[in-house]
């Protein structure tokens, strides 16, 4: 990972682009309110991945992190063929939970593009659209909560650097 594709504490945001797909809206080419749950998904996913770890390691490491709180808040509708930005930022972690604030925002073509190059920012850029957050919990591959700074510290290390406080 270089450094300039390392989160610090001016840029704690991670934007990932996607472009509205024609299978994720509905007759009015509006986006059906469920894809923007697995748009979050994606910014997790991808927020992990910016940090030179992926969902295939931790569950190779027998770590699970399945959601266990949703909060979403709909401002504006994404419409097919939209460019968007999902943006995912680490707020709380605990040795049991973390809580990633996600946003999903309406960008031209080159702000993608940008963002995409820069991985991570200050603050989300483009027209808010959606706004929300996921409470993740650590559990072991019996489903079993698990201290995750005693059973992977290295993890524990690396959440400790990127918390958003």
């Amino acid at each position: 990972m270089s450094p300039a594709s390392s989160p610090s504490a001016a840029c704690s945001w991670f934007g990932f682009p996607l472009r509205v797909r024609y299978q994720e809206t509905d007759g009015m080419k509006v986006v059906f309110h469920g894809n923007y749950i697995t748009w979050f998904e994606v910014g997790r996913t991808e927020w992990i991945r910016a940090l030179g770890l992926s969902y295939r390691e931790l569950e190779a490491r027998g770590l699970l992190l399945p959601v266990v709180d949703l909060q979403v808040t709909f401002k504006r509708p994404a419409l097919y063929d939209d460019m968007i930005m999902v943006y995912t930022r680490l707020e709380q972690r605990s040795a049991l939970r973390m809580t990633f604030a996600s946003v999903v925002c309406r960008v031209g073509e080159a702000e993608a593009d940008m963002a995409l190059e820069q991985g991570w920012h200050a603050a989300p850029i483009g027209e808010r659209l959606v706004e929300g957050a996921t409470t993740l919990a650590w559990l072991n591959s019996n489903w079993r909560p698990v201290r995750i700074e005693r059973e992977a510290k290295d993890i524990w290390t690396l959440l400790e650097s990127v918390t958003h406080d």
